[in-house]
């Protein structure tokens, strides 16, 4: 069985990682038919390891020229949600692209939906905000729940706390995927010999150490807001617009581009083509691979039953009458 997709906001890919691996777990085959993605260095990224360039600014495509599909997906803009971009929600434009993934929701009506956003998303305007999402997408058609999923539950060293909507076109009863019992240890993270670049200043490190003593080797130092200092056997979340010495390993040094990649569950064969400071960005803006993957797993089951249920309804050709016979 064939799935088609459509991955918007893609970004570096994040949701067609674990679609992928999803489905050849699966036995199903999944075909990306449609990518969008607005910032330049991450088409670059997105077209070397899956061999085509995103479209650009969905705001500016028919959604009726977008090829028919199965399944979208959709990590739409979090920064208006975010308590890094101020919480100011659909007053902020990028806000407003959810609605973008509504009017192809309604002109093309796939099967399935998974979204993805921030956790504060759910509190956002006295969860007013995720109503309206909720209402929009229900309005639609489609049966909808959601739930926070933290990517240190699903094997990855980050904690890194996500909200997840998916949606279906027909009432179903989907099973949020259960925790795991494993977690990749940093030890299988971080890289053994790194350049020098990558390391703090000695003033930097001296300040740091001064003000903590770490529990765990190896660990993830992290530096809040209000300057405290905190460290553990996984990294806080990763963030696009965060201070460079926001997260340093053992206090000395930042996460080489491959670590953040890793922290994000993307392969070893994934290709890196863009500068240190745009992989940084765009692990920053990424998807948990890991956690996408267990809610597609989730979704699976009624995906093939639906398909199944396409192929029996093509295979029986209806009929008709002509001069009392029945003919096809």
């Amino acid at each position: 069985m064939n799935i088609k997709y459509i991955d918007l906001f893609a970004g570096i890919g994040g949701f067609r990682v674990a679609a992928n691996q999803s489905f050849v777990e699966n036995n199903l085959t999944g075909q990306c038919v449609f990518s969008s993605e607005i910032d330049r260095n991450a088409r670059e990224e997105y077209c070397a390891n899956f061999g085509e360039y995103p479209s650009g600014d969905i705001t500016k495509i028919d959604a009726r020229l977008i090829p028919d599909h199965d399944l979208l997906f959709a990590g739409f803009p979090c920064q208006p949600f975010s308590i890094i971009g101020n919480g100011k929600g659909f007053v902020d434009t990028r806000g407003t692209l959810f609605f973008d993934i509504a009017r192809i929701l309604d002109a093309k009506r796939p099967m399935a939906f998974v979204l993805e956003n921030v956790k504060r998303l759910v509190s956002h305007n006295n969860g007013k905000t995720l109503q309206k999402i909720l209402k929009t997408l229900r309005d639609l058609g489609y049966f909808v729940d959601f739930k926070v999923l933290n990517a240190l539950d699903y094997g990855l060293p980050q904690k890194r706390e996500r909200v997840f909507i998916v949606g279906f076109h027909k009432p179903m009863v989907y099973f949020w995927p259960s925790k795991h019992n494993f977690m990749k240890p940093l030890s299988e993270i971080l890289e053994k010999k790194v350049p020098n670049k990558h390391f703090a200043s000695e003033q930097i490190v001296f300040k740091r150490k001064t003000r903590h003593s770490p529990k765990y080797h190896p660990s993830i130092w992290h530096e809040n807001k209000s300057g405290n200092v905190s460290s553990y056997p996984f990294s806080c979340a990763l963030r696009a617009g965060a201070s460079y010495n926001y997260l340093l390993v053992n206090g000395e040094r930042r996460l080489t581009p491959r670590e953040m990649l890793r922290l994000q569950g993307f392969p070893e064969n994934f290709k890196i083509v863009v500068p240190d400071s745009q992989i940084r960005k765009q692990a920053g803006n990424s998807v948990p691979v890991n956690a996408v993957k267990a809610v597609i797993d989730s979704l699976v089951p009624h995906l093939k039953a639906e398909l199944q249920l396409s192929m029996v309804s093509e295979r029986v050709k209806p009929y008709r009458r002509k001069n009392g016979r029945r003919v096809a």
